[in-house]
């Protein structure tokens, strides 16, 4: 996060007026000048509250899975919409390294289910094995 916020501040940083107004940054620019706020896409402010702890390794590891996946389509589409070299090659650097991450948190949850009595992993529903 903190790379990706200084990417931004670094091209919002010295922007006139006029190009805040232009690109559509006034409502952001009042709140938060071009200083970096954590936020979806969306504007929605990002909080601790998207992010899923059950205590659970099986699911936790998954959830885990599943946010790698995540960060790595959001760099997909940052990668659509740059035309910065900069700015893409900090965000390939970023998108490789949740490619690594999910490999090693699938690596742990293949650990996991090894080590787990099969009758307590409920990683595959047990009403649809046959």
């Amino acid at each position: 996060m903190e790379m990706v916020g200084t990417i931004v501040h670094q091209l919002t940083r010295n922007l006139t007026e006029e190009q805040i107004k232009e690109a559509g940054f006034e409502a952001y620019f009042v709140d938060h000048t071009t200083g970096v706020f954590p936020q979806f896409a969306s504007g929605y402010p990002w909080s601790a509250s998207t992010m899923q702890v059950t205590g659970d390794t099986i699911a936790d590891l998954t959830e885990d899975l599943a946010a790698e996946q995540k960060a790595r389509v959001t760099y997909d589409n940052i990668l659509r919409l740059s035309d910065d070299p900069d700015v893409s090659d900090v965000i390939k650097f970023l998108r490789a390294r949740e490619i690594v991450h999910f490999q090693r948190f699938g690596e742990g949850l293949r650990l996991a289910k090894d080590r787990l009595d099969e009758k307590n992993v409920y990683y595959v529903n047990p009403s649809f094995d046959k």
